[in-house]
């Protein structure tokens, strides 16, 4: 079935006429005109076709001769707030979004991305740890309450979490479970729903999910660490692994480290090239996933189990999963050096 965006494509070549039929079917108040290998070449609107219908064109001519050949795009890794941003300050009602070839992805609208949406997807965080590396801020108070811009961190995940439309939440805790349920309690104050996922003892990173209720609503549910700060937006993710269907979802961030010795390249014993403290790069987990409700319900049968083993489990099966590049804010509060770096930053993204 054809999205609805898509009933707004056309080719150069169709008449005004046809694109006025587009344009009031589609009911988008735009039509999107691609080429032979579906790229964008430009839009149009009925107020195009109004003022070259003024200046004399007929009905019968392309909408080449009138589409705006350089329109606005924004592309996959631009998050709402951009969005909403380029949107105001070109005053666009619609904006295409496009991947790296130019093809249309998706047609986003400002009243759209003004609406609060609302999703019956369950959100799991991961809030059992011990923060050892964080000792001796962790002595006393678990790494999910230590207090960034004036509020826990794991309170700022949540409140990310609400304002993008989710209201259903199990934290899993261990490490001073206590105080966290203290402190959030039924989650009443956000208007959401909180239940608690006790871990008699450490789980791994996947473990505690099989202890989750049997009466999940079958839709994706996003696993996240509970003790990262990030500005990713959750509806693009959950939208981008339904669109893949996908077994499960990685998040993941581009990583750089620099070796700190020249790195020697031989051939047959003998050195060929000598290359002074290189620049290395991967992609690294960003500790943020979304598996699907069949996946969820299969975790119940096994104890302790971390993500990696998991998402290699679902591999060797043959399943697909996918991967999501996060381009937003992150930062993973594990050392001290992180924790101070996030307070510093914490007024400039949140």
């Amino acid at each position: 079935m054809k999205q609805h965006w898509q009933q707004v494509v056309i080719r150069p070549e169709a008449s005004l006429r046809t694109t006025i039929e587009v344009i009031d079917h589609g009911a988008l108040q735009i039509a999107l005109v691609v080429d032979d290998s579906d790229k964008l070449v430009g839009v149009v609107t009925d107020g195009d076709i109004r003022r070259a219908l003024i200046r004399g064109l007929q009905l019968e001519h392309p909408v080449a001769e009138v589409m705006n050949k350089r329109p606005k795009v924004a592309t996959l890794q631009d998050s709402k707030a951009q969005l909403i941003a380029m949107m105001e300050g070109h005053h666009l009602y619609q904006l295409p979004v496009v991947d790296d070839q130019g093809r249309v992805v998706r047609l986003e609208s400002l009243q759209a991305l003004y609406k609060q949406p609302a999703f019956p997807n369950p959100v799991f965080l991961m809030a059992g740890g011990f923060g050892k590396r964080l000792r001796p801020y962790t002595d006393d108070c678990p790494k999910p309450l230590l207090e960034i811009g004036g509020k826990p961190i794991l309170q700022t995940i949540i409140e990310n979490f609400v304002k993008s439309g989710f209201r259903q939440f199990f934290i899993a805790v261990h490490y001073k479970a206590e105080q966290i349920k203290n402190y959030f309690g039924d989650g009443g104050r956000w208007g959401i729903s909180i239940s608690y996922i006790d871990e008699v003892e450490p789980m791994g990173t996947a473990g505690a999910i099989g202890l989750l209720p049997d009466d999940l609503s079958d839709v994706p549910m996003i696993v996240m660490n509970g003790d990262i700060l990030t500005q990713i937006d959750f509806s693009r993710l959950l939208a981008y692994h339904n669109e893949q269907q996908a077994i499960a979802t990685m998040c993941v961030r581009q990583y750089e480290y620099q070796i700190p010795y020249g790195v020697v390249s031989l051939e047959h014993q003998r050195i060929v090239n000598i290359e002074e403290k290189p620049l290395q790069s991967c992609l690294a987990n960003a500790g943020i996933y979304v598996l699907d409700h069949s996946l969820v319900k299969s975790i119940a049968t096994q104890k302790k189990l971390d993500m990696p083993a998991l998402f290699n489990q679902q591999i060797a099966l043959g399943e697909t999963v996918s991967m999501f590049a996060v381009n937003d804010y992150w930062l993973d509060i594990g050392r001290e050096a992180d924790f101070l770096r996030a307070q510093g930053e914490f007024a400039q993204y949140f």
